[in-house]
């Protein structure tokens, strides 16, 4: 029997990793995960894909290491010799990067770098996925495609910007099979609870429960592509098993804004947002990106690849599984 396809995730503990890693196992991969070392857990999003090592059938394994130590990563990328890299780790907050841009420029920029030159320097033939963000698009007019101009408005957009940058330029001036995957917001249950989407909808479930009475949220006007998380990881996928690297974006190509979330989500639980919401200017950005639309044509010409679940199934499935959460710590 020939040995299993291998790959090497960054960012495995997360939203992305985690469905990623579940989705690469059912296809019999060996799946091995970067994490950094801590000294609180914070692998309860993969803890259930746990295998004992010393088990002859194990096929994720897990490894310490950290994206600002460059000779780390080449020992790891050497050692395990990867077929496929799917590069999901940064400092993933856009409004965090305003209050820490050098160590978002750090880990979400230049860490792709150091990945890539671990690639090249140990000439193993891995193809490369880097997650490059819609938030590159910034202040320019949706709808955004591949073709759309870059104007990111934040430290996270500059630094995502330049990894799919670096991305191309190792794929153009080295020849990696290396690309970018565009993925607009992408949310699900496993959502980090900083984040709006799952504020809310932790919110409702809470509201409804008795547990809490107030949402503190910032800007309700912003308007966002927000797809199904689970079903993103499979266009990531998709993009590594193409014929040749290209670049490609992922969204469902609609738009609702955060008040639209609000009200689905608060309405699934039979409550008025209204008289639960106020407003804090701490959660405002120094500077706003109004309106993303993703154009995802070419995935789904070349991929074969579209969205299954809109934004109001998605925010009604996320409260479900927060009312679930709510109910099972009673």
């Amino acid at each position: 029997m020939a040995d299993p396809r291998r790959a090497l995730i960054t960012g495995v503990t997360g939203q992305d990793g985690s469905y990623l890693a579940e989705s690469l196992l059912d296809k019999g991969y060996e799946v091995h995960g970067l994490i950094r070392r801590a000294s609180t857990f914070n692998t309860h999003r993969i803890d259930h894909l746990y295998q004992d090592p010393h088990d002859p059938d194990a096929r994720f394994f897990l490894h310490y290491g950290d994206l600002t130590d460059g000779s780390r990563l080449v020992t790891l990328v050497d050692a395990i010799a990867p077929d496929e890299v799917y590069h999901l780790a940064a400092q993933s907050h856009v409004r965090v990067s305003f209050d820490e841009p050098e160590f978002t420029g750090d880990v979400t920029g230049l860490a792709t770098t150091r990945l890539l030159e671990a690639i090249r320097m140990t000439e193993v033939p891995a193809r490369f996925y880097q997650a490059s963000s819609s938030e590159m698009f910034g202040a320019t007019p949706p709808p955004q495609s591949e073709d759309t101009p870059f104007y990111p408005r934040s430290p996270y957009g500059a630094a995502k910007l330049y990894s799919y940058w670096m991305t191309r330029n190792y794929r153009e001036g080295h020849g990696l099979f290396a690309v970018n995957g565009i993925l607009f917001n992408h949310e699900s249950p496993r959502r980090g609870e900083t984040f709006v989407t799952r504020k809310i909808t932790r919110a409702a479930a809470r509201i409804k429960a008795g547990l809490q009475q107030e949402l503190w949220l910032g800007n309700l006007d912003a308007a966002r592509d927000w797809g199904y998380a689970k079903e993103y990881v499979e266009a990531m996928w998709l993009m590594l098993q193409h014929d040749t690297p290209e670049d490609f974006v992922i969204a469902t190509g609609t738009s609702y804004t955060v008040r639209d979330f609000l009200r689905i989500s608060f309405e699934h639980v039979g409550l008025d947002w209204q008289k639960h919401v106020r407003f804090d200017e701490r959660y405002l950005r120094p500077t706003e990106v109004d309106d993303l639309i993703g154009d995802a044509t070419k995935a789904q010409r070349l991929l074969g690849w579209k969205p299954q679940t809109l934004t109001p199934d998605l925010a009604r499935l996320m409260v479900d599984a927060d009312l679930a959460e709510v109910a099972a710590d009673r």
